[in-house]
């Protein structure tokens, strides 16, 4: 290998180091998965974690980024060793992460690494990730959000003016007030409560008692144990366990009717604007129709932290924030990725008395 190739691989290799920091920064899954062969390896044994190719490894870098509040890396130079078409190195990185979970802190790690030439260029043919200093200490500092907010690409943080939203911070009192004017104002009936515990004694005197209710697939409502109120102690008519007890092969028609029409849907939804709409996400669609107008009642329980400005933000939170959460879940819970097939929007309700809001003080849920 003559001098000016030796230079021109090391130059390579470390744009390679350069792109994988920048593609965790900014969230782009699909870039940080090409960054490696088709059967390259991601190795953290520290979390444990262990993606082996290109499809793993998105699918693991939307699982573990769906978990940050805010994620910063810098990458140092380390050692390359070449040797023809593999060469072998060593970098090292500073971390300052936070979870939605609170989890959070600094750290000082080294990536063990094997680089592969191929046709598209120098590749990852493994990165394996050994974690040297840890500090759980609470950091100081905060994000304002707007790299979590911004997409992919850092051209487009700098190009759009998009305002700083918190998905996970829980609205002001006046800010819950503005939503609750503007949902009355659009036909719904809405009222603020306290807590979880208030909104669950609500929910009883709202649904009497032997009314057929249909729950949603709720964090909100397993949360809150309203989940559990509806669908295990009797006193409704509960449509979920009995959905669950019919066979999907055979029982398909009976499904459908069960949850399209019951007495009540009591559900959560994944943003709240303050012009006053109600914004829910599904991947099969199945518990829309009763959100939509097919409950002679609807029941809505929200978080605090789900209020947004208008619809725009509302389909942010639905892709930015809720969904990679959910993603998560349904992986975990079924072993199979959620999607966002059917949105709904509640701009209005037209019949009075239909639809009543309970706007809780308090985050829950995502």
């Amino acid at each position: 290998m003559n001098e000016f190739q030796a230079i021109a691989d090391r130059v390579e290799i470390e744009a390679l180091r350069g792109e994988f920091t920048d593609s965790a920064m900014m969230r782009d899954r699909p870039r940080l998965a090409s960054l490696f062969t088709r059967d390259g390896a991601l190795r953290m044994p520290n979390i444990p974690v262990e993606l082996v190719g290109r499809a793993a490894i998105r699918a693991g870098g939307e699982r573990l980024q769906s978990q940050w509040d805010f994620f910063v890396q810098t990458t140092h130079p380390g050692t390359i060793l070449l040797d023809g078409d593999t060469a072998t190195g060593r970098a090292y990185i500073q971390e300052l992460a936070r979870t939605l979970d609170g989890r959070q802190g600094l750290n000082y790690a080294v990536y063990h690494d094997r680089y592969q030439r191929t046709v598209e260029g120098w590749k990852f043919a493994e990165r394996v990730y050994e974690v040297r200093y840890l500090d759980t200490s609470p950091l100081a500092g905060s994000a304002p959000h707007t790299a979590q907010d911004s997409g992919t690409n850092p051209a487009d943080a700098t190009a759009t003016t998009a305002p700083t939203l918190s998905f996970v911070e829980p609205a002001s009192a006046q800010r819950l007030e503005r939503v609750a004017a503007a949902l009355r104002a659009n036909g719904f009936a809405a009222e603020i409560l306290d807590d979880v515990a208030a909104a669950r004694a609500r929910v009883k005197d709202l649904v009497p008692e032997g009314a057929s209710v249909l729950t949603g697939s709720s964090e909100t409502l397993r949360l809150s144990g309203i989940d559990e109120d509806i669908n295990a102690h009797g006193r409704y008519d509960a449509i979920r366990p009995r959905v669950l007890a019919i066979d999907r092969a055979t029982g398909a028609d009976e499904i459908r009717r069960l949850v399209a029409t019951p007495d009540f849907v009591v559900n959560s939804v994944a943003a709240v604007t303050e012009t006053g709409s109600l914004v829910l996400a599904s991947g099969s669609g199945s518990q829309l129709p009763a959100n939509a107008g097919g409950a002679t009642h609807a029941v809505w329980i929200i978080g605090a932290q789900k209020v947004v400005p208008d619809l725009s933000a509302a389909l942010r939170r639905v892709e930015e924030h809720a969904f990679p959460l959910e993603n998560v879940r349904s992986q975990a819970a079924y072993g199979v990725p959620s999607a966002i097939n059917r949105l709904l929007v509640l701009n209005a309700e037209p019949r009075p008395g239909r639809g009543t809001v309970l706007l809780l003080r308090e985050a829950i849920g995502y």
